[in-house]
């Protein structure tokens, strides 16, 4: 079998871009089509690779997904973020040890396993529901909210308030009317919150059940002039009984303390285990449950990062396993242009979800699970999604087929296939280009690639969220040959639009009206849109701030990159991403000059403070969270890693340290105390 390799820098720099591409299109279709192709577990596994190989890339800053073309948009007033996730004893031990500092009182409610759903109300009257969407913007669900019977549309007071929660569809109620029509019921729910229309048999709202977790009060000087006065709530635990009284359902809550931090994470870990005991008798489902520090003020002390609050963490239940019989692989070409396999496997029910398909990430993890078509797999599963193939057992038997049925609840017929090795392609699916070995991806280079073409298009569209250009135009408009690079959309004309299928005149003109309010554009959002492998909206601001002008963006050269690296956040393999982009696309980037404004962009000011030009990295026990140090050192100008090397400036060191220190010394890097820290931070 023959491919064409790439380089160890190369791999890297592809294998983040990759991984980008895999979480963003992930999260597309877990918040917004409520079709998960992956579970949970397998999910965070592609978060933490890429964090392990690139801790500040924009991707892991995210929460949810844009929303879909088409929708009514809502900005978020309060974002909602994710939480940051726990599956073993020493994370929850290691979280309790974080807020130390800050409290050990903590409040627990189950993680719900639904749709998340923001409320907004004014003068006690809801006005608009919103999902979580990116977590900054969702869509409007406004009029299918008000048909979930507990969510009120007056409270039982008159301020201006944001209550966030979770919609469930309850167990007893899928069972009853659902079971033989959708998966299950989270996905059933998320449907039910976002269909335009009432149909029967596709889910009605009024079937949901909210339960809230949270409430934003409004601040005086931006709520309603006649709302009476915002509420301050010295703990959550306090707001959650608030919400019960003006006709809120709280999810079940459990204040913990404890007088030390062993005792805490004991008393958290009873928690989880109790959860763990009752999910299966549960009304709904769940997935692990969520610890929040008690103390709002101390939470605001804790803060956050972009993608998750540093006060709350969610322990996840362990994933379940079943094995079935692998049927055989099928390889996809993705934007980036990695070729990934997806798994056919014989039908088999996991926790009540029926499942005929995996992931199998990549061709080094088909490598490295050593499997053959017609072999017995044990699969794992986490929440309400696809699982992964996590073993082979060895060459199926017969009956292992027997007492299968598909989703809709017809007898599996067909037989055991001959055992035989997955048939690794040489060439991309889609066009026939050599496919190259990019560490453990085989990827297509060929920017023209059909796949490659559709789903670019569709990242620049909804980059600069042209709603009216969504997945089945940009399919007709590839088909009929009318778009072969992204540019060429701006060169459609409306009769050409209104000559596809349902296209009449009114949806050209938005199209084309739509067009034309992007064709100029500053460098920052050019950037950002292009979708170059690694380089998200902020690395795209970020190099935009040093590079400036388009013109200076054509000319890049190897001379450029010391003063890339050089940028806050950025490491030498982003900016080796960013000119290998640059390099594959030099004839759409000059397509793209000739036929949009690209206008120039303000330099991005150097950073100041007395630690500015020093890196450090943080380890052992300290008497404030790392988190909150790692905050300091950057105002002041400072670099923080997550590792030591030769090349590190400061290491901060309390007590425990470990390896870290060991590795310091051993480096001759210089080893601070936090004292010597804090007198680094003096002017």
């Amino acid at each position: 079998m023959e491919w064409i390799e790439i380089g160890p820098d190369d791999a890297t720099s592809t294998r983040i871009a990759a991984l980008a591409e895999q979480i963003a299109h992930h999260s597309h279709l877990y918040y917004n089509e409520a079709t998960p192709e992956i579970s949970d577990t397998e999910f965070d596994a592609l978060w933490d690779e890429l964090k392990s190989l690139d801790s500040n890339h924009p991707q892991l800053r995210r929460v949810g997904a844009p929303v879909p073309p088409g929708s009514v948009k809502v900005v978020h007033r309060f974002p909602m973020r994710s939480l940051d996730k726990a599956t073993s004893d020493d994370e929850v031990a290691h979280f309790v040890a974080e807020t130390t500092a800050h409290g050990r009182r903590f409040v627990a409610q189950p993680k719900l396993d639904g749709s998340a759903l923001s409320l907004e109300y004014r003068r006690g009257r809801l006005i608009r529901a919103a999902t979580r969407g990116s977590g900054e913007r969702g869509e409007d669900v406004t009029s299918n909210a008000l048909r979930i019977p507990n969510i009120p549309d007056r409270l039982l007071w008159g301020g201006d308030c944001h209550i966030r929660g979770e919609v469930v569809m309850h167990l007893d109620v899928f069972r009853s009317k659902y079971a033989d029509i959708a998966p299950n019921p989270r996905n059933l729910a998320a449907g039910s919150l976002r269909q335009k229309n009432v149909k029967a048999g596709k889910g009605d709202a009024s079937d949901l059940t909210f339960y809230a977790y949270d409430v934003h009060f409004v601040p005086d000087e931006g709520k309603h002039p006649d709302s009476p006065e915002a509420l301050q709530f010295e703990n959550d635990s306090e707001s959650i009984a608030w919400l019960r009284e003006v006709g809120i359902t709280p999810a079940e809550e459990v204040v913990i303390e404890g007088a030390e931090d062993e005792d805490t994470t004991k008393s958290l870990l009873v928690e989880t285990e109790r959860w763990t005991q009752s999910r299966a008798t549960a009304s709904w489902e769940l997935d692990g449950v969520v610890f929040k520090l008690d103390n709002l003020a101390k939470r605001e002390l804790l803060g956050q990062t972009a993608h998750h609050p540093r006060w709350a963490l969610a322990w996840k239940f362990p994933p379940e396993e079943a094995t079935t019989v692998l049927l055989g692989i099928d390889w996809q070409t993705g934007r980036t242009g990695a070729v990934t396999p997806v798994s056919r496997v014989a039908p088999v029910v996991v926790s009540g979800v029926t499942v005929e398909n995996t992931t199998l990430h990549n061709v080094g993890e088909v490598e490295r699970l050593g499997i053959s078509i017609g072999d017995k797999v044990r699969i794992v599963r986490r929440g309400d999604v696809i699982p992964k193939i996590i073993e082979s057992l060895g060459a199926a038997q017969a009956s292992d087929l027997e007492s299968r049925f598909h989703a809709n609840g017809e007898p599996f017929t067909g037989g055991l296939p001959d055992s035989k090795p997955p048939q690794i392609p040489t060439d991309c699916p889609e066009c026939d280009t050599k496919l190259r070995l990019d560490g453990a991806f085989l990827r297509c280079s060929n920017i023209s690639c059909p796949a490659r073409l559709t789903r670019s298009i569709l990242y620049w569209c909804r980059a600069l969220e042209m709603d009216g250009i969504g997945e089945k135009l940009v399919e007709q408009l590839c088909d009929a040959g009318l778009v072969k690079t992204t540019p060429d959309i701006y060169r459609l004309t409306s009769e050409e639009l209104q000559g596809l299928e349902r296209m009449a005149e009114k949806s050209a003109t938005n199209v084309m009206n739509q067009l034309d309010s992007t064709r100029e554009l500053a460098l920052d959002i050019f950037l950002s849109a292009l979708g170059l492998p690694g380089i998200g909206p902020e690395l795209a601001t970020a190099f935009a701030g040093e590079i400036c002008t388009m013109a200076t963006l054509l000319t890049l050269t190897e001379d450029d990159i010391e003063r890339l690296v050089a940028i806050e956040g950025v490491g030498e393999t982003v900016v080796q991403s960013l000119m290998s982009g640059i390099m594959d696309r030099s004839q759409i980037l000059e397509d793209f000059n000739q036929i949009l404004t690209i206008t120039d962009v303000a330099r991005t000011e150097a950073p100041s403070g007395p630690l500015v030009g020093f890196s450090f990295c943080i380890t052992g026990t300290l008497s404030r969270p790392r988190k909150e140090i790692a905050l300091k050192i950057k105002a002041a100008g400072g670099k923080v890693v997550s590792t030591v090397s030769g090349k590190l400036d400061f290491l901060v060191a309390g007590e425990n340290a470990g390896t870290k220190l060991e590795k310091a010394t051993r480096l001759g890097v210089k080893v601070l105390s936090e004292v010597d820290w804090e007198t680094m931070l003096q002017p």
